[in-house]
């Protein structure tokens, strides 16, 4: 498995033992015994839409009254992290801009890590801005790399400037492979749908996607809190991105069918499947009760 080195660099860092492919863990059940952080997806776990998932706020009240701390986890790279912490306040959410990790981090950690610093991005101002913040061009001639972000700006103009990029040979990256992005009304085109896009155009598939379900994207936070894997859960709506990142970091994974999977996408798994959940419930008004 090629996220095996990560998740392995970091269990010996904190001297954990623990078998490639399971976690040392007991039965999981809803109270998350033994669980001192929660990771958070926000579209489908917190909020659908514009509107909270009824009793997130009631959940988050419990988790502040276990001890539990909490973070905000999303692939959604559309709003900048400034722009997520204004709309979870307005949702009387009370956090800290460094509660919450977007794909944009994951992506910006590996653009540093190859040195990477002209992009052409389609992507929207507020992913641009995370870019540019550190030093990263979005609208470059000459781009080392395509760029693709969940772009709801999309225009057609950037999908022809970035095919002819495309074409000419220049490499591409995506913040995250999410397929659709979930709302109310139902599934809408996400990163995953234009990379099938500039495929079909351009014959090029990214050089790599970032954010969920690399397990990077939540065991840098888990090192920085000191915590093992098995202390800490992620808590998501989506089996190939919240739950496949939850297995290959060693984390509890726990489904909620607030969002886009369902309980016959769950009984449909393959034995063993990298998309199994450690725990299903409703919503998150289920846990720590």
């Amino acid at each position: 498995m090629a996220d095996q080195p990560v998740r392995e660099g970091f269990l010996q860092r904190q001297g954990y033992v623990a078998d490639d492919n399971t976690r040392t863990m007991s039965d999981v059940n809803a109270s998350l015994d033994g669980v001192e952080a929660v990771f958070l997806d926000l579209d489908g776990t917190i909020y659908l839409g514009g509107d909270l998932i009824p009793g997130a706020l009631d959940f988050l009240e419990r988790c502040q009254s276990k001890g539990v701390r909490r973070y905000f986890l999303s692939n959604n790279s559309s709003r900048s992290v400034t722009q997520y912490h204004a709309k979870l306040a307005n949702l009387g959410i009370p956090c800290t801009e460094e509660d919450i990790l977007l794909s944009t981090h994951d992506l910006l950690a590996w653009l540093a890590d190859e040195g990477v610093t002209r992009t052409y991005a389609v992507a929207t101002e507020g992913m641009c801005a995370m870019m540019e913040d550190v030093g990263i061009s979005t609208r470059d001639e000459d781009p080392e790399y395509v760029v693709l972000g969940y772009d709801t700006e999309i225009t057609y103009a950037k999908l022809e400037t970035a095919s002819v990029h495309l074409h000419r040979g220049v490499p591409l990256v995506a913040s995250h492979p999410d397929m659709v992005c979930p709302s109310p009304d139902g599934g809408l085109p996400d990163v995953g749908a234009y990379l099938a896009l500039f495929e079909a155009t351009t014959g090029v598939t990214p050089d790599h996607i970032c954010g969920k379900p690399n397990p990077g994207m939540i065991l840098h936070a888990v090192e920085a809190l000191g915590l093992r894997p098995d202390q800490c859960a992620m808590v998501g709506d989506r089996l190939y991105t919240d739950i496949a990142m939850a297995n290959r970091a060693g984390v509890v994974g726990v489904l909620v069918l607030s969002g886009e999977a369902t309980e016959d996408d769950v009984a449909a798994l393959p034995e063993d499947a990298l998309q199994t959940p450690d725990l299903v419930v409703a919503s998150v008004d289920d846990l720590l009760r």
